[in-house]
């Protein structure tokens, strides 16, 4: 299996698309340490589903704009498991509020979990991927709005712009290490944090007319391809 004996942190890895990576990552032989920061009802039950099938995996409540909390997400997965091999940067969140609208309140929360996250994560990570000497992975969960302005959420959208900064600037200092650090970008997936704007078809009309093709919503669960694919270690380790 492609993750055999690997361990694999996944922040917000309790529902929506880290969830499907977590179960993904499991079915694959992996060890998932699954972040989650409520529900951990939900927690438990991809944990329960994850081991009837003969995997692992452990959770752990932590708040991914708080340093430290990150810095212990990292710890458990070396006390767990005794390395870690893999980190996912998935855990977000949006306001939809426009610029004119967008509150100091509303930008730090946005950017401390989105971004800032992303960044310290990155860096515990390489630490003790660098320290274990095998090199490792990183892979962010960027947006399509990274690139595609989205209007009445711009918050969002400079955070994921952030992160694509982050994963190609890190990647080229991580590289001679052996870390790699690699940016993923969906189009629009049907969870719940695009419920409301799946429900609303002005929304999507507005949208579809800012984006050079039109773009439909798809479900992780039936993509072709998914993070998972980006863990080869197979291949030489190299910057992004």
């Amino acid at each position: 299996m492609l993750l055999e004996g690997k361990t694999m942190v996944v922040t917000g890895g309790n529902s929506g698309i880290g969830e499907a990576i977590v179960l993904a990552a499991a079915t694959e032989g992996a060890n998932v340490v699954i972040e989650y920061v409520v529900h951990p009802e939900e927690t438990s039950e991809v944990i329960a589903r994850i081991e009837a099938a003969g995997g692992h995996a452990v959770g752990v409540q932590a708040d991914v704009s708080k340093v430290s909390d990150l810095h212990r997400m990292v710890q458990t997965a070396v006390d767990t498991y005794g390395q870690l091999d893999v980190l996912v940067n998935n855990a977000g969140v949006e306001t939809r509020t426009s610029i004119l609208d967008t509150t100091e309140q509303d930008y730090d929360k946005v950017l401390d979990i989105n971004l800032k996250s992303a960044f310290f994560g990155t860096q515990f990570a390489a630490k003790q991927f660098i320290a274990q000497g095998h090199g490792g992975l990183v892979i962010n969960i960027s947006s399509v709005h990274e690139e595609w302005p989205m209007p009445g959420n711009v918050a969002y959208c400079v955070s994921k712009g952030g992160t694509r900064m982050l994963t190609r600037t890190a990647g080229v200092e991580l590289g001679p290490h052996g870390v790699r650090v690699v940016n993923v970008g969906p189009g629009a997936v049907a969870t719940a944090i695009n419920a409301s704007t799946m429900s609303d078809p002005q929304k999507i009309k507005a949208l579809d007319g800012l984006w050079t093709r039109r773009s439909r919503w798809g479900g992780w669960r039936n993509r072709r391809r998914s993070p998972t694919s980006s863990c080869s270690w197979r291949q030489e380790s190299r910057p992004t």
